[in-house]
């Protein structure tokens, strides 16, 4: 899904760049214009290392691949999925995120901390490599996202987090490619492979079969809440769940040991795909 406009982002980026060297002596509200519209004001950053490290963890946040060049395989930003720095509602917001970790994902069946997370988005919705976790890039990384979590007690559920998810395991792919012309190619182009407005959302250089946005309940639900980018929640519940099913359709990057996913035998009934354990326990 769309990321922020490249010229806004330029703009940004230069700003926090800026207010990451100044050492000013006064917090620095760093409140993005992109946030207005949501409701949610950041926090003051603190001056000093803390604040330094913070303003790098969302620059990486909202420019992911140019930051972490070494570790993304696809043009998208964690910001592509998680719009406006990670605090617009129902578009995977992160506000609060931080307290819920540790928590136990069944994917993976494990526990996982805030930076299992992380990575886990590394690998598959940015189709690249994990980072170590003595990186300072992924502590900064860690610092904004907890940074957004100032003030929100540990555990509690914050409302808008995530985004809807329509109760449809299928759609109509022709109806949906039809909506694909008429209200994404603008954006995403008509191969699906972005714009300098949009990042890709299929092929080479999009998220893998392994994110969670190739399954066509997620895909769905964000598209019902935030698309098309310039008038969000014009499509109705059916049509976003057929242009999500032509999204899911379209070819993608692998996502080696996939079929080691849900090791309980216990994928949601829109996994992408077929899982060993699954098929262990069929009938």
């Amino acid at each position: 899904m769309p990321n922020l406009h490249r010229s806004a982002t330029a703009t940004l980026l230069m700003f926090l760049g800026l207010a990451a060297c100044s050492g000013s002596a006064e917090p620095t509200d760093v409140a993005a214009a992109a946030d207005s519209a949501t409701g949610f004001v950041m926090a003051p950053v603190p001056d000093g290392p803390l604040g330094q490290s913070i303003l790098r963890g969302q620059a990486i946040f909202l420019a992911t691949s140019d930051s972490l060049p070494d570790h993304v395989g696809n043009d998208l930003a964690c910001g592509s999925c998680h719009l406006d720095g990670g605090t617009r509602a129902n578009a995977g917001q992160m506000v609060g995120v931080t307290g819920q970790f540790p928590q136990y994902r069944p994917r993976e069946d494990r526990i996982f901390s805030i930076e299992d997370r992380i990575n886990g988005c590394m690998v598959r919705s940015m189709n690249g490599t994990r980072i170590a976790l003595d990186d300072p890039r992924l502590r900064d990384m860690v610092a904004y996202l907890a940074h957004l979590s100032t003030g929100i007690p540990g555990g509690s559920k914050v409302p808008g987090q995530g985004w809807p998810r329509p109760d449809a395991l299928a759609g109509d792919t022709v109806v949906g490619a039809a909506i694909w012309m008429r209200e994404c190619a603008r954006c995403h182009g008509i191969d699906g492979a972005g714009t300098p407005l949009a990042p890709p959302t299929w092929g080479d250089r999009s998220y893998n079969i392994g994110a969670g946005m190739a399954r066509i309940r997620t895909a769905a639900g964000f598209i019902l809440a935030n698309m098309p980018f310039d008038k969000p929640g014009t499509l109705s519940e059916t049509e976003a769940i057929d242009v999500a099913a032509y999204l899911v359709s379209r070819p993608r990057p692998d996502f080696p040991g996939k079929e080691h996913d849900w090791p309980l035998g216990n994928p949601p009934p829109d996994a992408a795909y077929r899982t060993t354990a699954a098929a262990d326990r069929s009938p």
